[in-house]
């Protein structure tokens, strides 16, 4: 590190809140200083994934046959459940939060909108009781504040303390369902899910959920009394992590210089969710399903949903046999030519691998070398939804250098905004990424992976926010399932729109997807 860098991260006179203290190498900063001065590559998009062409269609026939692959692997206990759920409710409350630290007479028609639908619908939402039930202890009748619209008092004791605390508490604590005599959270639902396609044969149930430091102990105490709420059969085994302080990534001023907070210390803040790939790593899992921790639907509509986690979590194993069987012929004998081209025609169909342009020039030795260290990688197999323009990410052919072109999932803020053409084949997408991922995250002796190799550490993404009044520049990590799984095998499989169902605002749980079947 150049005595200059070292200057501007470890002045002499100030020691405290330094790197070493979360973890964070000097190096690991120098590396994040220089991306913020060189900047984040765009990624260059070559065209949409489609059916076909980069994403393929599990037929009907086939389910059966993938649900019984799927629940052989799954008795042996090699399946588990991965949730990022540490994040906070508060934009599920943006609009609410808008309108109540305002005068109504100065709310935007948006927000107005906002509340007025969050008032008829009150009786709709899970949390109505709880909501009704705080503000009798408060000596006030919701019922009489909804009439006469006075809404504030209704948001007050709904967002803050005293009162339910709705915006500081992580999105997983919320109760989103109704049911006949009770509520569910999304933690819940995700247990409730757990019981079903990642239990063993013994009935033992795998989740693995991340949360913040400040709500690590609240949610740990709510797994604890709702694993009493469920099935009795089930022993549930479910582990909570907090994303490492070590994965924080400095901020810097405009100028691309280091910020300190009031205190000198320097300012850090977390890296985004591509952080989770440290907890994902250190879980040592074999078949690991990623989902969102608002990604849950009713009772009522979960067969559907359940069909298709079966059907990619088959897949995945269907595939991995394969591989497997491949890598270890490649690694213990004498390779004809002919089985070097059934494996090579094998992982450009079945895996879309790229090959390189001087594949062809390679002699029998060299190809046979190459082919087993390109294959022996994690497998993702990824569910894409018809897109119906929902915000986020999609499916995409992505140049890969040396003529090649690889499967990954792009967000938005990967797209080069100033490229006409890049953003023309961004928006003709036709699938979108729902998070729904199944993963293999051992090879083919057993031995878990070491994931951080398999990153693309030229993703991420710079944004700009406010500390103290100024704006700053702060860095979030290749993302879990874009750079983060960069190098991994991937497979895009078409499922039902009806399986994604995310929670985005309050009024998302109106939807049918969220409510009673009598609704």
């Amino acid at each position: 590190m150049s005595t200059d860098l070292h200057s501007k991260v470890m002045p002499p006179s100030q020691t405290r809140g330094q790197p070493a203290e979360r973890g964070i190498s000097l190096d690991a900063i120098k590396r994040q200083l220089t991306t913020f001065q060189r900047g984040v590559p765009f990624a260059g998009l070559k065209k949409p994934c489609t059916l076909n062409d980069g994403i393929q269609r599990v037929s009907a026939s086939e389910l059966p046959d993938l649900s019984q692959i799927f629940e052989k692997a799954g008795a042996t206990g090699r399946v588990a459940k991965f949730v990022p759920a540490s994040g906070a409710a508060t934009r599920m409350f943006q609009s609410l939060l808008a309108y109540h630290q305002q005068s109504p007479a100065t709310a935007s028609p948006s927000e107005t909108h906002a509340l007025e639908q969050f008032l008829i619908n009150l009786p709709k939402l899970a949390c109505y009781h709880d909501l009704r039930d705080a503000l009798t202890q408060q000596g006030h009748d919701l019922d009489q504040f909804v009439s006469a619209r006075n809404a504030h008092p209704i948001l007050q004791t709904l967002l803050y303390t005293p009162g339910l605390n709705y915006a500081k508490l992580p999105k997983g604590l919320l109760p989103f369902h109704r049911y006949s005599t009770t509520t569910r959270t999304p933690i819940q639902e995700q247990l409730v899910e757990a019981a079903v396609y990642a239990k063993d044969a013994e009935g033992h149930a795998r989740l693995s959920l991340t949360c913040s430091a400040a709500h690590q102990e609240a949610i740990q105490q709510h797994v604890e009394r709702s694993k009493r709420l469920f099935d009795r059969t089930i022993t549930w085994m479910v582990h909570c992590s907090i994303q490492r302080p070590s994965t924080d990534t400095i901020t810097v001023d405009l100028n691309n210089q280091p910020v300190r907070d009031v205190q000198g210390n320097l300012l850090f803040r977390p890296g985004g969710h591509g952080a989770l790939l440290s907890n994902l790593n250190e879980l040592h899992g074999d078949v690991l399903f990623i989902k969102n921790i608002d990604n849950v639907l009713h009772d009522h509509l979960k067969d559907e949903m359940y069909t298709y986690k079966r059907a990619l979590g088959g897949l995945l194993i269907r595939l991995q046999d394969v591989l497997f069987a491949y890598l270890r012929r490649l690694n213990s004998e004498s390779v004809s030519s002919v089985l070097l081209k059934e494996i090579t025609e094998w992982a450009h169909d079945s895996l879309a691998m790229p090959f390189p342009e001087r594949w062809k020039p390679l002699t029998h030795s060299e190809k046979t070398q190459w082919l087993f260290t390109a294959l022996h990688r994690p497998l993702r197999v990824c569910g894409m939804v018809p897109n119906t323009g929902e915000p986020g990410g999609g499916p995409f052919w992505v140049d890969g250098g040396n003529g090649t072109s690889s499967l990954q999932i792009v967000e938005a803020s990967q797209v080069d905004p100033n490229s006409p053409t890049q953003q023309d084949i961004f928006k003709s997408s036709t699938h979108f990424n729902p998070v729904d991922l199944v993963c293999g995250v051992r090879d083919y002796t057993g031995r878990p992976f070491d994931l951080h190799q398999f990153v693309d550490p030229h993703t991420g993404f710079i944004s700009r926010k406010f500390h103290d009044g100024k704006e700053v520049k702060v860095l979030e990590l290749p993302g879990l399932w874009n750079g983060a799984m960069a190098h991994w095998h991937t497979v895009f499989v078409e499922v039902p729109r009806s399986t994604f169902s995310p929670v985005k605002t309050i009024l998302d749980l109106l939807s049918p997807a969220h409510q009673p079947p009598d609704r």
